[in-house]
């Protein structure tokens, strides 16, 4: 999620370039104490009362009307794990092209202005990042994330049931195997839908086994699965990378 600090409000940008400002108006609201001109990115994450970052959470808020957002944000606040800086306010402006140490110190004098509390935060599992690399949008590889569960990411190929509620994925693994997912969560299948939705044309595949699900290209999306079942039957979808 980009967070824009602008002169009079806070816009929210999911990485497909939506705007997601009303489903996360919590975060956008603690946005407000950024000067204005700070663009950051991150991530929204919701955790639980043991203090877990549950992704089915944080799925169900993403794919919440206005109304029930504000509703979810009463029962469980989000967070924004700040990654990177991306703008400073004028005169500095756009530093996307300095090296990563410079926007981390940048960044974490940022964070340390913020009232306390403030569900802005700067740590999430551990992320590195080559010190001397400039800021680059998209899936650049730049990063790499230790993620508290193993996990490997699989290219989304098809999907059984209607594209508008699929029961599961049909994924290609990183062996090359072609499998169906388990069934999705109800967050995790409304927010491939949208993707269905827009894949068009329909065909039918079979995975290795011989199961039968409904064809999109691939490289329309990616999900995260759980490492350790990929390689029998089961594969289980975490979330959309």
């Amino acid at each position: 999620m980009i967070t824009w600090r602008t002169g009079d409000g806070v816009r929210l940008q999911a990485r497909s370039g939506r705007d997601v400002t009303a489903a996360w108006g919590d975060l956008a609201l603690a946005g407000l104490h950024l000067p204005a001109g700070t663009v950051l990115d991150g991530e929204a994450v919701i955790t639980t009362e043991d203090g877990r970052i549950s992704f089915e959470a944080a799925q169900a808020r993403a794919a919440s009307s206005p109304t029930r957002a504000r509703r979810l944000a009463v029962q469980r606040p989000a967070h924004y794990i700040a990654f990177d800086a991306l703008q400073l306010p004028s005169p500095t402006g756009g530093i996307r092209a300095r090296p990563y140490n410079e926007r981390r110190a940048a960044l974490l004098n940022l964070l340390a202005e913020l009232p306390a509390p403030t569900p802005i935060q700067g740590v999430e599992g551990i992320v590195a990042k080559r010190v001397s690399s400039p800021y680059r949008a998209g899936r650049t590889g730049g990063w790499q994330k230790i993620r508290h569960a193993e996990t490997v990411d699989a290219d989304v190929v098809g999907y059984t049931g209607p594209k508008t509620r699929p029961r599961a994925l049909a994924v290609r693994l990183a062996n090359g195997r072609t499998a169906l997912t388990q069934p999705l969560s109800a967050p995790l299948a409304a927010q491939i839908a949208q993707i269905l939705i827009a894949a068009g044309r329909v065909e039918q595949g079979r995975t290795d086994t011989g199961e039968t699900y409904t064809r999109i290209p691939s490289g329309l999306a990616v999900v995260e699965v759980l490492a350790g079942t990929t390689r029998h039957a089961v594969v289980t979808p975490l979330r959309l990378r």
